[in-house]
């Protein structure tokens, strides 16, 4: 059995190929919650370039987000036996993230993904191929970070929410994906009851809960009253909300221009994470988080901007004064 790792993710893995387009607008609702990318139907369309961004989805950034950070990290995920799975092992180890629990399925294709990448938004075409999913035997790490799987995996959160109930050692942290979040509250009651950590955008949040709820208290006061011990919901460039049980607190945006914001949440999360492995408290680790956010959307991908702990700690004391957190009347 392998060493304990500080933080072992779990979700499946993928290849992004951003498509860069100009030839097209963007259509929205009056209160613009909804919006529809459109181009011309039935024509040639001229694309910019393409960038291919190996090795990445919720679970995979989070892994290389806090090993870039220090931590020891590992991968647990599924491939198949092809060369886009190769390419995507390679990546991860030159990131510090261990493989030794990806499976490698034969006769199976590994995830690949395009990125219809329009001003600083992106639309994913997503296709999670089908895995016999299992878990590996490991030592119990100190958190498990579970993301985005695929339609056929609910039998293996069963499989994972037992394991972090027999291993209290290890604290559960919970990213929903897109399958996940449709799913709702109930069918992954045994996830949320375990959960310490839970992260999701506000949107993402009254899905679960099946509501049309607008305060952010009422949905973060909710989703604990589930099972999660702390509640983080993001509010794209408005900021964020966290919520521990007591108190809640709002998390401003760490200002940055964006260039493509893939991977900003994931980023928001993940340095959440690792810096409570890392020794900081709550509120410390709230006012990390969009400083990697910050930076991830400087770059094409989720990956690349990726900070050190160095320099996130320096950019940290050149904050803004007025970059704090606001404890928020309960």
């Amino acid at each position: 059995m392998s060493k304990q790792f500080d933080i072992l993710a779990i979700g499946d893995i993928t290849t992004d190929a951003f498509i860069r387009i100009k030839d097209a607008h963007v259509t929205c609702n009056i209160d613009k919650e909804t919006c529809e990318l459109c181009m011309r139907f039935g024509d040639k369309i001229p694309y910019e370039f393409v960038e291919i961004v190996k090795a990445v989805g919720n679970s995979a950034n989070a892994a290389v987000s806090a090993a870039r950070l220090g931590l020891s990290t590992g991968l647990v995920s599924h491939i198949g036996k092809d060369q886009n799975g190769n390419d995507m092992l390679e990546a991860l180890k030159e990131n510090n993230v261990s493989t030794e629990f990806i499976k490698i399925h034969e006769g199976l294709q590994s995830n690949y993904h395009y990125v219809l990448w329009y001003d600083v938004e992106r639309t994913i075409l997503v296709k999670h191929h089908e895995y016999p999913y299992s878990l590996p035997a490991f030592k119990p790490p100190r958190f498990i970070y579970l993301s985005s799987m695929g339609e056929k995996s609910l039998p293996y959160h069963a499989i994972i929410a037992d394991f972090v109930k027999h291993h209290p050692e290890t604290k559960l942290v919970f990213q929903p994906g897109t399958f996940q979040i449709k799913l709702g509250k109930d069918a992954l009651k045994d996830i949320y009851a375990n959960t310490e950590l839970f992260f999701s955008n506000v949107e993402e949040a009254k899905i679960i809960l099946g509501t049309s709820e607008e305060k952010i208290s009422v949905l973060m006061t909710s989703i604990a009253g589930l099972g999660p011990n702390h509640v983080i919901l993001t509010d794209g460039i408005k900021g964020a909300y966290a919520f521990d049980g007591k108190n809640s607190w709002f998390i401003p945006i760490y200002p940055q221009e964006p260039y493509e914001r893939t991977g900003a949440g994931d980023a928001f999360a993940s340095t959440i994470v690792s810096a409570l492995a890392l020794g900081k408290s709550f509120t410390e680790a709230l006012l990390w988080a969009p400083i990697n956010s910050a930076s991830v959307v400087k770059y094409v991908g989720a990956q690349k901007g990726l900070l050190t702990r160095e320099i996130l700690e320096e950019r940290l004391k050149s904050a803004p004064k007025d970059y704090v957190i606001r404890k928020l009347e309960t």
